[in-house]
This record gives C-alpha cells, sequence and structure tokens, in this order.
C-alpha cells in the first residue's frame, strides 16, 4: 500500500494517520508516541494558558524530534449569566451529596478560559509546524502571523458549508468530522441546526467542494475504516477513541474498561458537562442534568462550573461523575501503548486487498 501523498509530504509525516487532540486523556507522552511511529501526534491546548501551553509543548518536544500538531480552540468567550450559573451549582451540590462526591465549587468570578489569541506567540515563538483548531477559525493576523511562521493550518467542519467557509480562509487542510466522532462537535455556525452527518456521507461530499486536502475523523477505529475513508477520498484520518485506553493516556482506569466494554448505541450527544455539544458514554452525570430541567449555560461557563466535580470524581476514579468521552466505534486494539496501537492499525490497513 502506497501511504504517502500530498498531505504527508506537506506534514512531513511517513503514515497520514492524526491522533486526535483529546483535552483531558491526551498527554506529551501520547503526542510523541505517535509522532516517533511516523504519524502526527496532537497537543491540545484549548483554553489553557500561554505558561501551560509552553510548558506541554516543551515536553512534547523532549519527547520527540518529529512533527507535531498543536489544536487551538476558537470559540468566543461568552458573559455568565449569574442566575443560570448559580442554579447549576446549586444541582451540582446535591449531585455530588447523592453519590458521597465532595468538591468546592467556584465563584462564578474566577472562571477563567484563555482565547487562542493569547496563545499564538507561544507557538510562533516554538515553532510548531502544524496548528490545527476547532469551533470557528483563526482571525486573518493569526493566519497571517502563522503562516509566515511556516505552519500548516488545519481546520474543523462538520458540514459542507463550514468546510467551504474554512478553504476561504486560506488554510492548507479541514478535517471533516462525522456524527459519529466522540468528544466535541468542531461545528461552528450557530444560528443553524446542529450538523449530524455521518462521516460515510459528510467525507466525499466535502472532498468534492474543497480543493485542499480533507482528513477524516469520527468513527475510525480499525484498518477496513481506515481503507474505507481513503476509498472516500481522505488524504489522512484522525483517530481518538482507540488512543484513550493506551498507556499514555490519562483516562482514569473505570473510564478505560468502560470504553473497551462499550456497545454501538451506548454513547449520545450532549451538553451537561461543558455547554457545547460532545459526544460520550451515557452516565449518571448526564441523566441526572438533562432530567433537572435546567438551563445549560453556553460554553465556557459550563464547562468551568462542571470543572470541580468532574475532577472530584477523577480523583475517586468514578466514571459516573466525569466525562467519558468517546466515539461511536468502541476500541477494537485492546493493545497497551500508543506505539502498539499505532503499528496495528498500520498492519491492518495494509492487510487489506485492493477493491
Amino acid at each position: 500500500m502506497i501511504w504517502q501523498n500530498k498531505l504527508t509530504k506537506l506534514l512531513g509525516i511517513q503514515y497520514p494517520i492524526i491522533q486526535a487532540p483529546m483535552l483531558g486523556v491526551t498527554t506529551p507522552e501520547m503526542v510523541a508516541a505517535v509522532s516517533n511511529s511516523g504519524g502526527l501526534g496532537s497537543l491540545p491546548v484549548g483554553g489553557l494558558s500561554p505558561e501551560i501551553t509552553r510548558e506541554r509543548i516543551q515536553k512534547t518536544k523532549a519527547l520527540t524530534n518529529k512533527p507535531f500538531a498543536v489544536n487551538l480552540f476558537v470559540n468566543a468567550l461568552d458573559n455568565v449569566n449569574l442566575e443560570e450559573a448559580l442554579a447549576i451549582q446549586d444541582f451540582l451540590d446535591k449531585l455530588g451529596k447523592k453519590h458521597n462526591l465532595e468538591f468546592d465549587r467556584k465563584s462564578p468570578g474566577s472562571f477563567t478560559f484563555y482565547s487562542y489569541k493569547e496563545q499564538i506567540d507561544i507557538l510562533i515563538e516554538e515553532n510548531i509546524p502544524v496548528v490545527s483548531f476547532t469551533f470557528g477559525w483563526l482571525d486573518n493576523d493569526c493566519i497571517k502571523q502563522l503562516k509566515n511562521n511556516g505552519a500548516i493550518l488545519i481546520g474543523t467542519a462538520t458540514s459542507v458549508k463550514e468546510a467551504k467557509l474554512l478553504e476561504d480562509t486560506g488554510i492548507d487542510a479541514i478535517t471533516a468530522q462525522g456524527v459519529e466522532a466522540g468528544g466535541h462537535r468542531g461545528t461552528f455556525i450557530n444560528d443553524e441546526p446542529l450538523p449530524q452527518v455521518g462521516l460515510m456521507s459528510l467525507l466525499p461530499q466535502i472532498v468534492d467542494n474543497v480543493s485542499i486536502p480533507v482528513l477524516a475523523a469520527g468513527g475510525i477505529n480499525d484498518g477496513r475504516t481506515i481503507k474505507a475513508a481513503f476509498i472516500l477520498g481522505a488524504s489522512a484520518v484522525q483517530i481518538g477513541t482507540a488512543f484513550i485506553p493506551s498507556n499514555e493516556s490519562l483516562a482514569i482506569p473505570s473510564y478505560k474498561d468502560r470504553l473497551l466494554q462499550a456497545q454501538d448505541t451506548d454513547t449520545q450527544l450532549t451538553k451537561a458537562f461543558s455547554g457545547r455539544w460532545a459526544r460520550g458514554i451515557r452516565n449518571t452525570f448526564m441523566t441526572e442534568t438533562e432530567q433537572s430541567g435546567l438551563t445549560i449555560p453556553e460554553y465556557t461557563i459550563q464547562n468551568s462550573i462542571t470543572g470541580p466535580i468532574r475532577a472530584a470524581a477523577i480523583k475517586q476514579d468514578n466514571n459516573q461523575l466525569t466525562n467519558m468521552w468517546s466515539g461511536q466505534s468502541a476500541p477494537k486494539i485492546k493493545l497497551e501503548t500508543c506505539s502498539d496501537i499505532f503499528k496495528e492499525l498500520i498492519k491492518q490497513t495494509e492487510s487489506i486487498k485492493s477493491i
């Protein structure tokens, strides 16, 4: 099988396989393992401070001399609706007590989420070769700065309309995110219904409507799904859920165990954890938040409000009161390291005969 194409040459990688940026579970070790294996690791830094952003980049650099991507969030930062915030906090206090989970609630005035504009200088100073982003597009000034520094730019689209808008900004490639994908939807056209197009339908339509390389994301977890994405026109695939059970992942043990047992109908889209639509394995937090009937504050406010209870749940290895992001395709490769998982993906793909 011929792995090299226009995009692999552009990115400087051997295989067109990208590890999805998964804030909360991705580590510099995971990113480096994938890059060292010949793929492209992706380091998520959305909403983090410039100091932590630099620290994680430098830690990743210490583990690999191969290219890796840094992923940004480009969403607008909303103001706090105090009434909504306090109502959700009161609900979470009761939820924690009901399940014997102690945590300290945050004052709404202490919520902190950094804009990507506060991180751009760090990426330029660290000479990051690939910058991916989601929830919208970078402003023209940031695109110009990154391009002048030699960075390859990759946006995220959940519809053909979004893909066309992204291409018009002058970026280099687009990730087509099917509704099967785990974690947050990259949707950014807010005045229209949430796009819920599956990857098999979305991918060829985006490929047919843009002139830049397209990456496929959502439900890809083995050689068959990788091959299918290439047949549908993808220049690369982006895989996330398959790497969550690995040794390099920060996911708690009970999350990893649940993920490896997941069935096709176990995930759903929810706003319960962050205020933004995201796909995860259904659990107590999701169910009880939805049954509360409360108005869920927008992202990033809800994400900040739920942070303390999720952190407490993680500390106790409680997978029912924190998010378990997952795509619709559970991991099929039950190996321990990202390197071994990556090698198995290559092996499986190469073993499939051409159609």
